[in-house]
């Protein structure tokens, strides 16, 4: 196929195993791990996890990204059918978590929305990604998809050319975001307090970018999202190739991440904060599928 699926629209050709674009990646989704995970937000993560099934490649390579190891062109992990993704999936379900968490597929969004129409799962289905999406490729998830969990990474065009070479980011992301509000409608709770519907936006605080994270809430809130809640992220670590940038360099400060938070509070954007001890590297999980 010639792949247009994410913003980039770099026309690459994709073979079922092979790809030149920026996801560096084939049609066929590749996989790294799939297990319950307990790093989510508390009403993802549940007593029993989230069935996070963590997929190879990514069209953005943001400089500080945690999981460079995956998300890099060219990761070797294991490149199921959507037959085979399916029964995943399904495996996954059996084990008791309360969701079924698609971290980052969104370059290979037609092979998993065919995998979720072979076998829908029974728990709710959430599409966990960097925001930096297509609104016609999220077009083919509607029905599919009960939790959108985007991030909305920058504002600011400069820090996105800067940390993910997306100067659009700031845009596409915001169109994305809106679309995926649209198909969930409002978000929705159980009784044990897990979310079962809806969406949930992701900030991460970069270090000395307190006024960049501000703009990103204002973003949010002038797009008419003030009704979605944000998951204001403290856990930024120097990593990969963010280790030689200097400002990026080093863990966010109390003070900044204090000052984003109060912002979002002034704004009344509702959602999670986390803890500021949340910063290291231990969240990382293992990756069972990765060829060393």
């Amino acid at each position: 196929m010639i792949c247009d699926l994410c913003p980039r629209m770099c026309h690459a050709e994709r073979t079922e195993y092979e790809g030149n674009g920026r996801c560096g990646m084939g049609t066929l989704p590749v996989i790294a791990r799939a297990a319950p995970h307990f790093g989510e937000e508390p009403c993802l993560s549940g007593t029993r996890g989230s069935g996070a099934v963590f997929f190879c490649g990514c069209p953005l390579h943001c400089v500080f990204c945690q999981n460079e190891e995956i998300s890099r062109a060219g990761a070797h992990g294991k490149t199921v059918t959507p037959q085979e993704l399916a029964d995943i999936f399904s495996a996954l379900c059996a084990e008791g978590v309360h969701n079924l968490n698609l971290v980052t597929a969104g370059h290979f969004a037609p092979a998993v929305a065919e995998a979720l129409r072979i076998a829908k799962p029974a728990v709710p289905v959430i599409w966990n990604s960097g925001g930096y999406e297509r609104v016609e490729t999220l077009k083919m998830l509607e029905g599919l998809v009960d939790i959108y969990l985007p991030d909305y990474k920058y504002a600011d065009a400069g820090l996105a050319q800067l940390c993910s070479e997306a100067p659009d980011y700031p845009q596409i992301a915001l169109r994305a975001i809106v679309e995926m509000r649209r198909q969930t409608g409002d978000v929705q709770f159980d009784d044990d307090g897990l979310m079962v519907r809806g969406t949930m936006i992701r900030h991460l605080v970069l270090p000395g970018c307190a006024g960049a994270s501000m703009e990103a809430l204002n973003a949010l809130a002038g797009a008419g999202l003030d009704d979605v809640p944000v998951s204001l992220m403290a856990q930024y670590t120097p990593y990969g190739r963010a280790k030689q940038i200097p400002g990026l360099d080093r863990p966010v400060s109390a003070k900044t991440y204090r000052r984003v938070q109060e912002h979002m509070e002034w704004l009344g954007l509702n959602g999670y904060a986390q803890e500021a001890a949340s910063s290291g590297t231990s969240a990382i999980p293992e990756w069972t599928y990765l060829e060393k």
